[in-house]
């Protein structure tokens, strides 16, 4: 005996299958699988934190800018320099760290927001540490800060390769949804799927 469906398809066996379609789709949708790529993420993570050790100008380092140091205040930190490690750390680093391990969507898109923000500030910082005033005695840019926005840019690159993927995963899962609904159409057309 064939089942017999009520007019608004509450026992469809398609609204399961397209509830569960959707449903997959939207747990794709929030995550990410950095696959290799999270190796050079991890790694480049950790070459921004060993550059804030490194001299940034003269006697400050990358701490020393974090913490607003007499050592950074003696080398004439500008406020660029100041706001690019701290969109380093938080960006580059921190929310890199936790895209890896949450490999959620949106964390992937903080970090690469972040990192691309942190690039024009790299930029800018060291400019500044270039174009000190003829009568300062601060240091220009050091290797630490160099190396620093070398990183954020490889960072950058990688998120944005990662969060772009995404789609691509999204795009079959949604195709898996139009194949459905189109099966659901052809039923309906010629009636009970014959």
């Amino acid at each position: 005996m064939q089942r017999m469906s009520r007019p608004d398809g509450a026992d469809d066996p398609m609204n399961e299958v397209r509830a569960d379609l959707e449903a997959a789709e939207r747990k794709i949708a929030s995550e990410i699988d950095p696959g290799a790529r999270a190796m050079f993420v991890a790694i480049a993570v950790l070459i921004l934190l060993v550059s804030f050790s490194l001299p940034h100008a003269g006697a400050a380092n990358g701490w020393d800018v974090l913490a607003f140091s007499p050592d950074a205040t003696a080398e004439e930190i500008a406020l660029p320099s100041r706001i690019f490690v701290w969109l380093a750390a938080v960006f580059g680093a921190l929310a890199s760290m936790l895209a890896l391990l949450t490999r959620k969507w949106t964390v992937a898109w903080l970090a690469l927001a972040g990192s691309a923000v942190s690039i024009v500030f790299g930029m800018l910082s060291v400019w500044s540490r270039q174009t000190l005033p003829v009568d300062s005695d601060a240091a220009g840019p050091g290797v630490g800060i160099i190396l620093g926005w070398i990183t954020v840019m490889v960072l950058t690159f990688h998120w944005a390769r990662v969060v772009w993927a995404r789609t691509s995963v999204q795009l079959a899962a949604e195709e898996k949804l139009r194949q459905a609904a189109a099966e659901e159409e052809r039923k309906g057309l010629f009636g009970d799927g014959r």
